[in-house]
């Protein structure tokens, strides 16, 4: 089993003291930047022996009233397009993913890496390449023309800490002092202060590209999985319990800033509670269904892009999600399993919900960005791994994806002097692009320096 490097520990280590309140965040090294979100207020209602699925942060007090016809509203108005952003966590191997088969510098680069010349299928626009075989249902998709690939993303100056650069991709920026997403930024400029499911993350606690400045966003495990768990209560206690805690929204403040907040929180996590009743699990029935088969196992995943795909099939009004992909993919050593493996529930997942958009008739909705903070090395280390790099790899997949490349395939012929692969297009155009020409947004304000990049195309053209 592939082992981190302490860089990636301390990463997310750091993330999960930023998000999980009140137990204080890990020391920061110098030069460090604090990630987005820092200081964020969860506003999530907590007690003693019970645990609440859904945490709200940022924003202002939101009234029940107002939450419920934000919601209403947004529900019921145009459908409105959804960027699901899918991280790959530690730096995945973009040598590999599409690998140049037949390049004697690969094979004398990588003599145990290399995948034999044979694997995977050809990548139809660079004959030079072909799919890593665990990226099969990509492969797929991109045959039907949805999706599109980014072969060399990335951005000048790369830096190869796990932190720094994964804090620039979130705030969309190589700048060390945003404590605001990327994301957060444009639900901050086109979102409500009365729809906390706006800005979903799909985790137990909060992704920093969703992290706002003014306008509530929310975290959920699963649409399935929302509730106030306490041990030994169920059925008709577990009803007064609820409807307890939604009572508590309104009692009177009295002009005390900690007891408004505490109602408050009390008021929207009840209201979510409420919003998502047609998701909870009955006797053995399951709390929604899906048109397709999704891969099976421990991993959450798959089950949380099916209940996505539930919740766009029932109108709720979500903008933007962010979650991470299964597999750990700082492989130092022992690359080779944990690569394949953990592209494997990926990619599987990914066609899984895209055949489920279809079905619903959502996919012309929905647009996914797989990412990851940077690529690995182009020669492999002693412990059958690689080390970090620089420029990676990353996908757009969706009914509506150019399904065309983005910047060209570097090569190995030039690498950068630390032995990386050099970008041939800059994620800070790509969140341009997303912001403009699928969001609808100007870019300006949102990605600082906007103007300076190019946009690529990312979407086919409408007839």
């Amino acid at each position: 089993m592939a082992r981190p490097c302490s860089d990636f520990s301390r990463t997310d280590l750091l993330r999960r003291g930023l998000a999980e309140a009140g137990r204080g965040l890990p020391a920061i090294e110098p030069g460090m930047p604090l990630p987005a979100g820092t200081g964020l207020s969860r506003r999530s209602f907590l007690a003693r022996g019970a645990g609440l699925a859904l945490a709200v942060y940022g924003g202002h007090a939101v009234l029940p009233r107002l939450l419920e016809d934000g919601i209403a509203a947004s529900a019921a108005g145009p459908s409105k397009r959804v960027l699901v952003s899918v991280f790959l966590e530690g730096g995945a191997d973009s040598l590999s993913m599409l690998f140049p088969a037949d390049d004697p510098l690969y094979r004398r680069l990588r003599p145990r890496l290399a995948l034999p010349a044979s694997a995977g299928t050809p990548f139809a626009e660079d004959t030079r390449l072909r799919w890593h075989p665990s990226l099969a249902p990509l492969s797929t998709l991109h045959a039907e023309g949805k999706v599109t690939v980014l072969p060399g993303v990335g951005y000048t100056g790369p830096d190869q800490s796990h932190f720094t650069s994964r804090h620039f991709w979130e705030v969309g920026a190589t700048n060390q002092g945003l404590r605001t997403g990327w994301l957060g930024r444009y639900l901050d400029r086109v979102g409500s202060p009365d729809n906390p499911l706006q800005g979903l993350s799909l985790e137990s606690r909060l992704q920093p590209a969703l992290a706002t400045a003014s306008v509530p966003v929310a975290s959920i495990d699963a649409p399935d999985r929302y509730d106030f768990w306490t041990r030994g209560v169920w059925g008709d206690v577990e009803k007064r319990l609820l409807e307890t805690i939604g009572s508590l929204g309104r009692i009177p403040t009295n002009g005390d800033a900690a007891l408004a907040q505490a109602t408050s929180a009390s008021r929207q996590a009840d209201r979510l509670r409420e919003q998502l009743v047609p998701f909870t699990p009955k006797g053995d029935k399951p709390g929604f269904t899906s048109p397709v088969a999704y891969p099976t196992g421990d991993d959450e995943f798959p089950r949380r892009l099916a209940g996505l795909a539930a919740m766009l099939g029932a109108g709720l009004p979500v903008r933007a999600v962010a979650l991470t992909a299964p597999g750990m993919y700082d492989t130092h050593d022992d690359q080779p399993v944990a690569l394949s493996d953990g592209l494997a529930l990926t990619a599987a997942s990914l066609l899984a919900f895209q055949r489920d958009l279809e079905s619903r008739g959502l996919a012309d909705r929905v647009l996914v960005h797989v990412w990851s903070e940077f690529g690995r090395r182009a020669e492999e280390n002693g412990s059958n791994g690689t080390d970090h790099g620089a420029a990676g790899i990353g996908f757009l997949v969706g009914t509506r994806a150019s399904g065309s490349v983005i910047g060209e395939y570097p090569g190995l012929a030039k690498l950068d002097p630390n032995g990386n692969l050099r970008a041939t297009s800059d994620f800070r155009g790509l969140y341009a692009a997303l912001l403009e020409d699928w969001l609808g947004t100007d870019a300006e304000g949102i990605i600082p320096s906007a103007r300076s990049f190019s946009r690529p195309k990312i979407l086919k053209s409408l007839p």
